[in-house]
């Protein structure tokens, strides 16, 4: 059985066709450990063999090292076969050793630091950035990259940029490049769902990556982002499906919750989860995977995968049978919102 797709077409300008499993190529920049060029590429390779045709990517991921990985893997490929988006909002420039950015969570990667820029020029100077590191003639999606306030460190902060990024002009530089048809859509690539609906209610946006917001142990999202999504045919892709994998690896000492250990509630929420799944022969890892699928406005779902045997993983959970009856036993239960989509 292949992947199954979904298309999105909110502007009548022909649209996108997703596959509803996308690859999130962080772990390609070497994110918490360095891989190979080679095992970089054996997992592309194993994504596209499995069916994958979207393909996510960003210059912050390993200071540009995800990009040139992408540059040689996509080279043979036929541009109309897949989607690819990348991101603005930060400059990768050249710096001295001590100022190397990303020490201890990007390893073995170019001498480089972030520089946040959210102008018309910086969002220009990024975009041109990512063609050359990629190497191809067109990318799909645009996203403004991190305008929240876990990325700047308060919401003061995260309110800052994102009156750099209007008042700046990035904004109108991603309207630019998709009015020429440079680009098919834009939209926002963020942690916090908040952050999206304020970018939704000031400005036009087709697309939102929204990481860890809509999950199996989150749905507050429901409350009126979503909604907003569905009424303006805005498309949702959820990464970091399983939370940072504790929804992947279950609540093992030493699990991870939104990039930290997992506090005691939380753990008790996942074994929970994991027992109603166990006793409908569902392995935790693919309902977590599906369960966002289920809303109308998601398009695709990209966890990461730093290897084969992830990309494995994830290829199976994508194709998982997942019964309805989960569903409603997980919402009996009240670890699922009654008014989650199923």
């Amino acid at each position: 059985m292949g992947l199954q797709t979904r298309h999105w077409d909110r502007l009548g300008n022909g649209g996108l066709t997703f596959t509803e499993l996308g690859f999130g190529t962080a772990p390609l920049g070497n994110l918490y450990k360095a891989i190979s060029d080679d095992e970089a590429r054996a997992t592309l390779d194993a994504s596209w063999e499995g069916g994958v045709r979207y393909f996510d990517t960003a210059p912050l991921y390993g200071l540009g090292l995800s990009e040139t990985r992408l540059n040689s893997f996509l080279r043979d490929k036929q541009r109309d076969s897949y989607i690819l988006s990348s991101k603005v909002g930060r400059l990768i420039e050249y710096c001295s050793l001590e100022h190397r950015a990303g020490v201890g969570k990007w390893f073995d990667v170019p001498q480089r630091r972030e520089n946040f820029d959210y102008t018309y020029d910086g969002v220009m100077r990024s975009f041109e950035h990512s063609f050359s590191r990629l190497g191809v003639d067109r990318i799909d999606i645009l996203y403004v990259h991190d305008l929240c306030a876990f990325s700047h460190g308060s919401k003061v902060a995260s309110d800052m940029r994102v009156e750099e990024f209007f008042g700046g002009r990035g904004y109108d530089a991603m309207i630019s490049l998709r009015d020429q048809r440079v680009i098919k859509a834009i939209g926002g690539g963020v942690n916090e769902w908040e952050v999206c609906q304020a970018l939704a209610e000031r400005g036009d946006f087709d697309l939102f990556l929204l990481a860890g917001r809509y999950t199996l142990l989150e749905q507050k999202a429901l409350d009126s982002f979503l909604p907003l999504c569905e009424a303006r045919g805005i498309g949702i892709i959820t990464g970091g499906p399983y939370n940072s994998g504790i929804l992947a690896t279950g609540a093992k000492p030493g699990s991870f919750y939104n990039y930290g250990p997992a506090p005691q509630e939380i753990i008790e929420r996942v074994n929970a989860i994991e027992e109603v799944c166990t006793g409908h022969g569902v392995r935790m890892v693919d309902a977590a995977f599906q369960f966002p699928l289920l809303h109308p406005a998601h398009v695709a779902v990209i966890p990461g995968g730093q290897g084969v045997a992830e990309m494995a993983g994830n290829l199976q959970a994508a194709k998982a049978d997942i019964p309805k009856s989960l569903w409603l036993d997980l919402k009996d239960a009240g670890l699922m919102r009654e008014d989650a989509p199923t």
